[in-house]
């Protein structure tokens, strides 16, 4: 392993599966067709005979799926994820434009805090944009055309154990229990994951729990669009929590089918765009003039709104009685405030830690800390990232890591820095989109170059 959480993160961005299947184990279990599931699936096709996914819903059921609450709301996939899926899934970019994903190419992005335009380039990398049940769609595809990949529409009732080691998966399929046996296990069941009462049940440990309660409040809705061929393709606008304003941020991608997906943001009391009225009455009156353009067009549908309570992560990497054969990806493991747009990017890079650890070739019949160990380093930086920004909201109380004052100090320089400087703006936009470890970031050149900026731009 890589000596510095920095250099593990540019390896696991640099992960890629193997050209020819490699198989070190039998038959491999992911529990959840989430996208975390469906890439664990992936890298695991790479390594097993045959790999099975095991999923309430019918995996191949277009649109929203019932167990994902938040599917109707507005997703960003970041560059970073972008540029993981490409290598999880060579020649993925064609393939989603060819089903109707629009290009959100650096040029077509804009962005602004507190009303004023970031007047540097966001960014050198390319992105997609879609709905999420089309970015999942995209995914499915992708995944259920490998031969040794199948699937079973069954509720996941329990585990099986062989000792200290997990060997199975206990199902309902519609009243009918049974039990898939496999040679590892992978726990992809979302924030509502039962894995910790199925280890407590199995006289084991429950992993420890942490949240920050953030109380977050989304309002999506969809509009017509006209443009074949829309500049931009995506326009952001926050305001800081200094800013006189209940709406934390809103922001419009062009997506598929023809249209344009707005998202609208508060924290607390504050709930914005419950209705088509105050949804378009805000966006003309809150944000930049192509907001009030936006909301022009025709609004497709009505106005979904969803409540996000809190982030929460729990430490699987610090039980100290963990069964051998078994892992746990994605919200399972970590889900954090969805403004920042870390959901699918950060299960890629749970996937790329999966990869690495299986392609090492580890005892079979002991814990995976290694997977886990990798994992931590890719929490702790997505952690770092979006709690660091929710602890500067006024209804946030803590809880407050050591040096938070310094450290919200530099944020605060490095944030407003973005606005007018290149470099400090492309150095915070590959933190943000989960290319680079937040540890690049705080660096006393970046600091230096950050203030230089603000006294300029003063």
């Amino acid at each position: 392993m890589a000596s510095s959480p920095a250099r593990i993160f540019a390896a696991l961005n640099a992960e890629r599966p193997p050209e020819r299947a490699t198989p070190v184990m039998g038959r491999a279990i992911v529990i959840g067709g989430s996208v975390a599931g469906l890439l664990a699936a992936r890298v695991l096709a790479g390594h097993a005979e045959s790999v099975v996914v095991i999923d309430r819903d019918d995996p191949r059921t277009a649109g929203a799926r019932p167990g994902v609450p938040q599917g109707t709301q507005l997703h960003a996939l970041l560059p970073g994820g972008f540029l993981l899926l490409e290598r999880l899934f060579p020649g993925f970019r064609e393939h989603a434009l060819a089903q109707g994903a629009v290009e959100a190419l650096p040029a077509g992005r804009r962005s602004y805090l507190d009303g004023r335009l970031k007047v540097v380039v966001p960014d050198d990398a390319d992105s997609l944009a879609g709905t999420r049940p089309f970015l999942e769609g995209l995914i499915r595809q992708q995944v259920l055309r490998l031969p040794n990949v199948e699937t079973r529409t069954a509720r996941a009732t329990g585990l099986v154990f062989d000792g200290a080691v997990t060997a199975g998966v206990r199902y309902d399929d519609g009243g009918a229990p049974g039990v898939e046996r496999g040679d590892l296990v992978v726990d992809a069941m979302g924030r509502s994951s039962r894995l910790s009462d199925w280890l407590e049940r199995a006289g084991g440990e429950r992993p420890a729990t942490r949240r920050m309660r953030v109380d977050l409040n989304y309002a999506t809705a969809l509009f017509r669009r006209r443009e074949t061929d829309p500049r931009p393709t995506l326009v952001m606008a926050l305001h800081s929590p200094a800013a006189s304003s209940d709406v934390a941020g809103a922001a419009f991608f062009a997506v598929e089918d023809g249209r344009w997906m707005a998202m609208m943001a508060g924290y607390g009391d504050s709930h914005p765009g419950r209705t088509a009225d105050d949804f378009v009455h805000r966006l003309r009156s809150q944000f930049p003039p192509e907001f009030g353009e936006l909301a022009g067009n025709e609004m497709l549908g009505d106005v979904r709104t969803y409540h996000h309570a809190d982030s929460r992560r729990r430490e699987f990497h610090a039980l100290r009685r963990l069964p051998a054969r078994l892992v746990s990806v994605g919200d399972a493991v970590a889900s954090f405030n969805p403004v920042y747009g870390q959901g699918i990017t950060a299960a890629a890079l749970h996937a790329a830690c999966l990869s690495r650890y299986v392609r090492a070739k580890p005892d079979p019949d002991a814990p995976a800390r290694e997977f886990f160990a990798l994992q931590k380093v890719v929490v702790d930086a997505a952690w770092s990232t979006s709690t660091s920004a929710d602890l500067a909201l006024p209804h946030v109380d803590g809880p407050y890591p050591r040096g938070h004052r310094l450290r919200s100090w530099v944020s605060r320089q490095i944030v407003t820095a973005t606005i007018t400087d290149v470099a400090v703006a492309r150095r915070f936009n590959r933190v943000v989109s989960l290319s680079a470890h937040p540890n690049s970031l705080v660096t006393p050149g970046v600091l230096l170059g950050a203030l230089r900026a603000n006294r300029r731009a003063r």
